[in-house]
């Protein structure tokens, strides 16, 4: 897709001709309902959001944030030192967080297809994100948590139960099931989650030691305990976790 140098976009914009904010004579609509629903419409948008910038734009904004003051504005967490921020999810009634670098979308739930002689606990199968074929896990078969599935659905309403009732300001939470998407070494991986939150930052001194005895599966991947409203959440061990995967479906 090329553009013009008034940064102004060459393409269909039709959503603006025939669509909704158009004549809404477009035979698609029958179909998609609404613009945003049709591939052209998306097709813009990545075009619009992958475009190599301007000339000049990355050195201007560079400079600019250069000049900032920023020892006024340096956050408290920055002020004591190294911070790391993580993605905190619940699956049944464990909460885990992993490195935010690796998520890469969130997205709901869809149809899983399975492989045949290939599917089995961990491996679910394949689901199309997007148009992109990614293989479908279980993190949670392969952190054995599949055990407290029992006991999943009376302790999910005990724990979203406080959180309906006094919610926090900074922090957006998606209480149903989502789809995961995360990348580590350019292979990327789909796990459903029943809970998944925004990014958090925590400073190091704030992480705790692993726990010496282990005793479960969960304990085995996790390299730190991080204490968030009031839950103990394990900071997992990525590159182990997704070592692990590859072994186990290899």
């Amino acid at each position: 897709m090329q553009y013009k140098t008034s940064n102004q976009p060459i393409f269909n914009d039709c959503w603006n001709q025939i669509g909704v904010t158009g004549d809404r004579s477009c035979p698609e609509l029958k179909t998609f309902i609404h613009c945003r629903n049709c591939p052209v419409y998306s097709l813009a948008g990545r075009g619009l959001l992958e475009r190599e910038p301007p000339p000049g734009y990355i050195n201007e904004w560079t400079n600019l944030l250069v000049s900032q003051s920023v020892p006024q504005r340096e956050s408290t967490l920055t002020q004591l030192g190294e911070t790391i921020s993580v993605i905190i999810f619940r699956l049944g009634v464990e909460w885990l967080a992993l490195s935010a670098k690796l998520f890469k979308e969130v997205t709901q739930p869809c149809v899983i297809h399975t492989i045949p002689h290939r599917s089995n606990e961990i491996l679910l199968g394949i689901v199309n994100i997007r148009g992109e074929i990614l293989m479908c896990v279980s993190l949670s078969h392969l952190l054995g948590l599949e055990d407290n599935s029992a006991n999943s659905d009376s302790e999910q309403s005990k724990i979203q139960q406080p959180l309906t009732r006094k919610p926090k300001t900074n922090v957006s939470s998606v209480m149903y099931q989502r789809m995961v998407v995360v990348e580590i070494e350019r292979n990327r991986w789909v796990f459903p989650v029943d809970e998944i939150f925004t990014v958090q930052r925590f400073h190091t001194n704030e992480l705790l030691d692993a726990p010496a005895v282990i005793s479960k599966a969960t304990d085995t991947y996790t390299k730190s305990i991080i204490i968030w409203q009031d839950k103990k959440v394990n900071y997992l061990d990525d590159e182990l976790l997704f070592y692990t995967l590859n072994r186990k479906i290899t």
